[in-house]
């Protein structure tokens, strides 16, 4: 630490008690200065020669009683005025990073200027501070932190604006002119401490680019945003490096985020901190991490900041929303929700991400490019499967709760249903853990749920369980079975056929037949088959197989093309008989001529292959509002 000693005399103060000091001198004293408590015993003529405001006093005393005078509001008490005090005797007086702002204060204070006497203290002080304090990074931190008792007289000599300029344009030099020392209060590694085995006394570690950032942590948040403005303003330091000291002021100022708890008597001080963090984030994309801005989002919802608040912090997530994991998107929903989770602000999350590619081409017709017409939007297909991933994670946790309506989990799933996804076994799992969870949800919204769903995308573990389930409609249980018997019969490496017009058909309730010209009612179609059904079925199914292996033994001269079309052509026959024998669809045959009017109830395939055409587009279904 750097320091400043004033005068040359010895220090003849003494002290009697806690609230009498006095000048050990053969002179008696002539004047009493009481600082609050404290009692000085000194003399006119060294104290009034050099303090113009003293002089004032003790010319204006009440009552004729001028050798007294009482100060109750100098910076820095007693203490600040002993050291004016000292320096008017020519007494030796230290002056360092922890005295000097009240001492300097109490010399503004006192009018201890140039006009009274040539080399009074505050040209000393002023002299040491810019000098000395402000060119050092330590004292500077200290000097800051050792302003909040002098207030706000330390605003009124701009001392503080001097003290912030100088820390931030230190912390905007490029790091190969800084000598780092891991300031003083950075913990220091272990080869510092002597606790590396490996360390040859010789400090070889390149100054990292955040190294200032920890220190900034000491300061109360309209300092450390005074600071973090300044930095900005300069416009030498990475916008990571900024969004790095944000992360560590709010690691260090508020709850842990595992516990993510503020108590009612901080909510002000916790929610003024959030707010500021907020409003000092960097607009570049990347400047911190996702995971980051939604610890943010989840103490912004537990200290009930405002909505605009809460509304950007969806908006920067939503732009960078590929980086999440699943449990980063898990916010407790607050008291009286009746959810488990807050699915409303993913939901804005969501749609944020989404309106990327749709504000990307709007910018592009206001600029007149050329290759609007072409241009994608600016979220790549990688970006999209790892959303599309992330969202039915976030819906297999979310389903487990009872609470969760129907309409919230299904718009949660279609913001993202156009995302292309190499299997959707993890939206099967989601959809079966809502069934379970929600047995009491109607035929139509069981249907509904299930039409998220590709069943030609279903793992072969997937499929296994999905026939096995006796919570999905039959709809359902047939496509599953169909396809399993396609991809068994197919070639290795050949992609997994659309569902035949014959089965479409035969889900629509046409059956291309004179003597079958049926319908099948939603009640029919969406029942659910037993257990004893679906075993039935799987019979069906491993008999087929078999039969489809000789087939193609048969078949060595034939091309793979036609063998997949024999195939297809056999699994159709056979699974008319198959779904014709079972009393599983006994009741779609018995309807006859009398159901022919009634609405048909399409199966998942032919909602999957015809509904696409007729559904709005995403852009203009969903909006951020």
């Amino acid at each position: 630490m750097k320091f400043m000693k004033l005068g040359s005399k010895p220090d003849t103060f003494q002290t009697d008690g806690n609230c009498i000091r006095y000048v050990a001198s053969d002179l008696a004293t002539d004047v009493i200065v009481r600082v609050g408590n404290v009692k000085f015993y000194l003399h006119k003529f060294p104290l009034l020669s050099k303090c113009a405001r003293l002089q004032k006093l003790v010319s204006s005393g009440d009552e004729g009683n001028g050798d007294e005078v009482k100060i109750d509001d100098l910076p820095g008490g007693a203490s600040a005025f002993e050291v004016c005090a000292k320096f008017c005797y020519g007494m030796t007086v230290t002056l360092n990073a922890y005295n000097v702002v009240t001492s300097r204060c109490a010399a503004e204070y006192l009018e201890m200027h140039e006009t009274v006497e040539k080399g009074n203290l505050v040209y000393k002080v002023d002299v040491f501070l810019n000098s000395v304090i402000f060119r050092s990074w330590k004292d500077s931190i200290i000097v800051v932190q050792n302003t909040k008792s002098s207030s706000p007289l330390p605003e009124e000599v701009k001392i503080i604006s001097q003290c912030v300029d100088a820390i931030a344009s230190k912390a905007s030099v490029h790091v190969s002119t800084v000598d780092w020392s891991y300031t003083y209060n950075r913990k220091k590694i272990a080869e510092e401490n002597g606790n590396d085995p490996g360390w040859n006394g010789l400090r070889n570690r390149t100054v990292p680019n955040d190294w200032w950032v920890e220190d900034l942590c000491e300061f109360d948040i309209d300092l450390f945003k005074r600071i973090i403005m300044t930095i900005k303003n300069k416009q030498a330091v990475s916008t990571e490096v900024i969004g790095e000291a944000l992360k560590a002021y709010a690691y260090s100022k508020l709850p842990g985020s595992g516990k993510n708890v503020i108590q009612q008597n901080d909510l002000v001080k916790y929610r003024n901190i959030l707010d500021t963090i907020v409003w000092l984030l960097p607009e570049e994309k990347g400047s911190v991490s996702c995971s980051f801005l939604l610890k943010l989002l989840k103490a912004s919802i537990s200290a009930d900041s405002g909505e605009t608040v809460k509304m950007e912090l969806a908006k920067r997530i939503g732009r960078q929303l590929e980086e999440a994991s699943v449990s980063d998107l898990l916010i407790q929903a607050c008291d009286g929700d009746g959810t488990m989770y807050d699915v409303h602000v993913i939901k804005k999350i969501l749609e944020e991400f989404v309106t990327q590619d749709e504000n990307s081409v709007a910018e592009m017709e206001n600029g007149c490019e050329i290759q609007e017409m072409i241009r994608p939007g600016i979220l790549s297909e990688a970006s999209k499967l790892m959303v599309a991933k992330l969202v039915d994670g976030y819906l297999v946790e979310i389903a487990k709760d009872p609470n969760l309506q129907f309409a919230t989990f299904t718009g949660i799933a279609e913001i993202v249903s156009s995302y292309p996804r190499p299997a959707h076994d993890a939206l099967y799992r989601a959809i079966d853990t809502y069934l379970k969870v929600h047995p009491g949800i109607s035929k139509s919204e069981r249907k509904k749920l299930c039409r998220l769903m590709d069943c030609k995308k279903l793992s072969a573990e997937a499929c296994m369980h999905a026939v096995q389930n006796e919570r999905l409609p039959v709809s359902v249980v047939v496509q599953v079975l169909f396809f399993e018997q396609v991809r068994a019969s197919a070639s290795s490496g050949s992609s997994t056929p659309d569902l035949p017009k014959a089965i479409k058909d035969l889900n629509c309730g046409s059956y291309g037949s004179a003597r079958s010209q049926t319908t099948n009612t939603d009640e029919d179609w969406d029942a659910v088959a037993s257990s004893e059904e679906l075993r039935a079925l799987r019979g069906e199914l491993a008999a087929l197989r078999l039969g489809n292996g000789a087939m193609q033994e048969r078949s060595n001269g034939a091309g793979e093309s036609k063998m997949i079309s024999n195939s297809d052509r056999a699994a159709i026959s056979k699974m008319k008989g198959l779904i014709m024998s079972k009393r599983i669809f006994s009741k779609i045959w018995s309807n006859k001529v009398e159901n022919s009017g009634s609405d048909t109830s399409e199966s998942l395939g032919s909602a999957n292959h015809d509904e696409v055409k007729s559904t709005p587009t995403r852009k203009g279904r969903h909006s951020v509002s």
